[in-house]
């Protein structure tokens, strides 16, 4: 069997910068680089004669990098932001709204 550490370490150095920033395209003479929130984790154990592992990982697409003649620019992913700001309004009006009532008393 081989060494599990060895072969996740190999594979780990994808990880990172590879996988945050996709393969750059040209489009019409466009340059166009995704850009993804990306993170990944590992766990392993053993006891009493058993062994396991499993390791996981997610990306959200945040946007793109688009190169044209008048330079460089980043363009959001609207919905990632709208999806990132639902949380964030909520808990920015419940502090307020917390904030307000014990102003009140």
């Amino acid at each position: 069997m081989p060494n599990i550490a060895l072969e996740l370490g190999k594979q780990a150095a994808t990880f990172g910068v590879k996988s945050a920033y996709g393969e750059t395209q040209d489009v019409d003479g466009v340059s166009i680089t995704p850009v993804a929130f990306t993170y990944s984790g590992f766990g392993g154990g053993s006891g009493d004669g058993a062994e396991g592992g499993g390791g996981g990982g997610v990306s959200i697409p945040v946007g793109v990098y688009v190169r044209r003649e008048e330079g460089l620019r980043f363009e959001p992913n609207i919905i990632t932001l709208l999806v990132v700001a639902v949380p964030f309004i909520w808990v920015t009006g419940r502090a307020f709204s917390r904030i307000i009532r014990a102003l009140k008393k």
